[in-house]
């Protein structure tokens, strides 16, 4: 099976692949163009004349000067670039803007809709299992057809929409086979060349909305007696022609991009949650529905190619068809499906009525805290061992890379438990705006009681007394969080966080490094957090970023990553030889990137620097930034273990670079972590 990266630079072929389509449609309607102008021309003109002196056809055709068809040439090719132009950076806010396009309403953190809620709980059991940030999560409102998209530029910054009817229709299991659905088409690198197609697509079919015009200026005109617009009329409807022949090749390219990509994410689906009813019934509800999975919105023929189903209806079937038929998806995403006997056993659809969801939370929470009890029991027994705890690691750097990015069932079960292990009170805290940027500021309060005062003495000196009283308020409950429930809490406070303004988004960075700098030291752990929080607050670039670059053009960056993550990982052995077993660790990892070992001192750890080398790393191309992690895991793993606090700084990297790891030491019980 393909790798992330794999996946990923197979999305960016297929984005040239997209650029040959697109020229040779952009050829296609400069042609016909260019015919209805010279018909255009010759029917104005003597023609009884031009008969007589060319004859007909392609004779005729010659006649006509080459200033015209020239020029019609430059408008027409002028006229598309420019449409695609403007629609692509349009879309440059990512999928927040290719949601608000079709009128999406973006769901609270904090709703307390049933429906809703079960639906933000199925989007961050996926998010934790895969490792990729929380996504934003838009409904549909108007829509009663059973669909749903995920978009974006990149992996740590998308957004998942389903439609209301997706909603009311589905129970939780078909819920979830199509989130993850839309989570595979997230992580194998299909989000940016859908927004592209938006983008480029527009262009082509945008003459026949020219012609539409020129109808319309013609119909006004008649009353008048205008004598051109009998002209325009023919013009208009000739130019419609041409706008459904770029319809034509914008579906053909359409579904020659995105149809096979529809199985894989169906077996993707499958393989994540482990539940083929839930993907196979989904599919059943849609072609028994009477609403089916059509689109109402104007644009739903623009983005027929990101929908979960077709979301339009299209005339001429087969090779135009953005999705496979449902009874094939049907077929090879649950062979021995039958609909008959899942119909009758199939869960409910509608959450826990009101008060029995009520009662249900009050059980819950009053078991989640004796469990948490029960941990911080252990921590407090055990003092703070848990970053020691961890596992013979028996992957070798290559299998170990190939763990980014995949959807494993396991992992969702794993999501399932760690949420459920997470304090009630800052759950819901992490939902609320203040309460999410409190949580975060509150993760890197010191545990010594001289250093703590300091911090928060300096984020009141600084005028953040609001955010120091909130995250002291919090600091009982993160204060019981081990490392493995760090970046699984920042992805949860996240979401809240961005909804949030740009002066809450400053202020946030703010105190995160004042914190940090309180003591006089900055450790690896808090600087990656830093560098987490500062992306993803960061304003976007319009547009994708590049990820062209090579290891050898950024080596003193992957060697300055590589040498922090070995200093952060390697212990004195019985014989207190560190110095021999962190060059050891370093040369592996440096081999395993290709590059010469020996790296020598270790280079001192400014935010500056490791700021830098971060953001130019992300610039890797998709198969060199594979080799980056394998040498990350190559040294993290050189004495063959991983303990819990060098796989969480590895996932915590891995977010930084969107990169997104999974949980890689789900077999600990979280309950035994939380603190």
């Amino acid at each position: 099976m393909a790798t992330f990266f794999e996946h990923q630079d197979s999305a960016r072929r297929n984005t040239k692949v997209l650029v040959l389509l697109y020229a040779l449609a952009v050829l296609a309607v400069i042609a016909a163009v260019d015919i209805v102008l010279a018909v255009t021309w010759l029917t104005t003109g003597n023609t009884d004349k031009l008969l007589a002196t060319h004859g007909g056809g392609a004779g005729l055709l010659r006649a006509v000067p080459a200033k015209v068809y020239l020029w019609g040439a430059l408008v027409t090719a002028g006229v598309i670039f420019v449409v695609s132009a403007w629609n692509v950076t349009k879309l440059g806010g990512g999928g927040a803007a290719v949601a608000e396009m079709v009128g999406a309403r973006r769901v609270e953190p904090g709703t307390g809709d049933l429906l809703e809620r079960r639906l933000l709980n199925v989007v961050e059991e996926m998010a934790i299992a895969s490792g990729v940030r929380v996504p934003a999560v838009y409904i549909m409102d108007g829509e009663a057809g059973i669909n749903a998209f995920a978009a974006g530029w990149d992996v740590s910054n998308s957004v998942v929409a389903v439609t209301r009817g997706t909603l009311e229709t589905l129970n939780r299991d078909e819920l979830q086979g199509v989130v993850a659905h839309e989570f595979s088409h997230i992580l194998n690198g299909d989000m940016r060349l859908n927004i592209r197609m938006i983008g480029v697509l527009a262009g082509i079919v945008f003459i026949g909305s020219i012609g539409e015009f020129l109808l319309r200026s013609a119909r006004g005109g008649s009353s008048s007696k205008n004598s051109g617009s009998d002209y325009l009329v023919v013009l208009g409807l000739a130019l419609m022609v041409i706008g459904w022949i770029g319809l034509f090749f914008s579906r053909l390219i359409k579904a020659a991009v995105s149809r096979q990509r529809e199985f894989l994410a169906d077996a993707s689906a499958v393989q994540f949650t482990r539940n083929p009813d839930g993907v196979a019934g989904a599919l059943d509800r849609i072609r028994s529905e009477p609403s089916g999975t059509l689109i109402d919105n104007r644009h739903a023929e623009d983005l027929s190619h990101m929908f979960f189903a077709d979301s339009v209806k299209v005339w001429f079937g087969g090779l135009f068809d953005t999705h496979p038929p449902i009874e094939e998806r049907i077929a090879r995403a649950h062979p021995r499906f039958q609909p008959g006997t899942y119909r009758q056993k199939r869960p409910p659809t509608e959450p826990a009525g009101e008060e029995a969801a009520k009662a249900a939370q009050k059980k819950l929470e009053a078991a989640q805290a004796v469990v948490f009890g029960a941990a911080t029991a252990l921590q407090d027994s055990a003092g703070r061992r848990g970053s020691d705890l961890g596992t013979q690691w028996g992957r070798s750097a290559q299998e170990s890379a190939a763990l980014v990015g995949t959807m494993d069932g396991g992992k969702v079960d794993y999501a399932k438990r760690l949420l459920a292990a997470l304090p009630p009170a800052l759950r819901d805290r992490l939902h609320d705006p203040d309460g999410a940027r409190a949580a975060l500021v509150a993760l890197l309060l010191a545990p010594a009681a001289d250093v703590l005062q300091a911090q928060l003495a300096a984020l009141k000196a600084a005028g953040l007394e609001t955010l120091s009283q909130n995250a002291a308020a919090l600091l009982p409950l993160t204060r019981k969080l081990g490392a493995t429930f760090h970046l699984s809490a920042i992805d949860l406070a996240l979401p809240a966080v961005k909804a949030s303004p740009q002066a809450a988004h400053d202020e946030l960075i703010k105190a995160l490094e004042i914190v940090i700098h309180a003591d006089r030291r900055v450790s690896l752990h808090e600087f990656v957090v830093l560098a987490l929080v500062r992306d993803q607050l960061a304003a976007r670039p319009k547009g994708p970023a590049p990820a062209g670059r090579r290891i050898a053009e950024l080596e003193a960056e992957a060697r300055l990553l590589l040498s922090l993550i070995a200093h952060a990982g390697t212990r004195q052995d019985a014989t207190n030889r560190r110095g021999e077993a962190l060059q050891a660790s370093i040369d592996a990892g440096a081999t395993e990137m290709s590059l010469s070992p020996g790296m020598g001192a270790a280079p001192e750890l400014t935010l500056d620097k490791a700021g830098a080398a971060f953001v130019a790393l992300k610039q890797l191309a998709p198969m060199q930034k594979a080799l980056l992690v394998r040498g990350l895991f190559a040294t993290v793993s050189h004495d063959g273990s991983i303990r819990l606090m060098e796989a969480e700084l590895m996932r915590l990297a891995g977010a930084v670079l969107d990169c997104p790891l999974p949980p890689l030491l789900e077999s600990l019980d979280p309950a035994t972590l939380a603190a």
